[in-house]
């Protein structure tokens, strides 16, 4: 006896078409099953690619970024060597200008005190061309004078040590304004 003639007649179509429908149903969700698998697989290699990727990008990110450090640190050396070798020449020229202006104030100090001890004594031309207007002023001669037969009087000592003074204090500006102008042009870069 078999298993289909346990079925009643009536019933044996009916459980036929259930076992063809079980075993559809079984085949269909074998496929599945395997689809699923093969999917499954599918998306494991495909997720292995994209971290590949991942991992590839995140390198040259890496690389990037240490780049741009390298480069940004490389032009803060630049800089910081520019700004020693600016404070360097500023340094050279304010001792210039230093030394211009203790040289300028010791020349005038020496010519005050040729003025003060009248080793040395200022004069200025007279335009007085008649005899009768010299008002005894006598005229130059000599070998050092550059215009023969003018007539020349002497300054007044404390005059001549104010005229020393004024030029001195103009000397000194010109130094200041020199200082001036080459500091902003060494800050400035022209």
């Amino acid at each position: 006896m078999s298993i289909a003639d346990l079925i009643p007649a009536q019933y044996r179509l009916l459980a036929i078409g259930l076992a063809v429908a079980a075993l559809m149903a079984l085949a269909a969700g074998g496929a599945a099953q395997f689809q699923a698998y093969r999917y499954g697989e599918q998306l494991q290699r495909q997720g292995r690619g994209f971290e590949g990727q991942l991992a590839q990008r995140d390198k040259l990110h890496a690389a990037t970024l240490a780049e741009i450090q390298r480069a940004a640190a490389a032009q803060q050396r630049r800089e910081h060597e520019k700004r020693l070798q600016l404070e360097a020449d500023l340094q050279a020229d304010s001792a210039t200008n230093h030394r211009k202006l203790t040289d300028a104030q010791t020349a005038a100090a020496r010519l005050r005190d040729r003025l003060a001890t009248t080793d040395l004594r200022l004069s200025v031309l007279l335009a007085a061309t008649g005899a009768s207007q010299h008002c005894g002023a006598e005229p130059a001669t000599g070998a050092g004078g550059l215009v023969h037969g003018t007539v020349r009087a002497d300054i007044d000592p404390r005059a001549a040590q104010r005229i020393v003074a004024i030029t001195d204090r103009g000397d000194r500006a010109i130094i200041a304004l020199s200082a001036c102008q080459d500091y902003s042009r060494r800050v400035s870069g022209r």
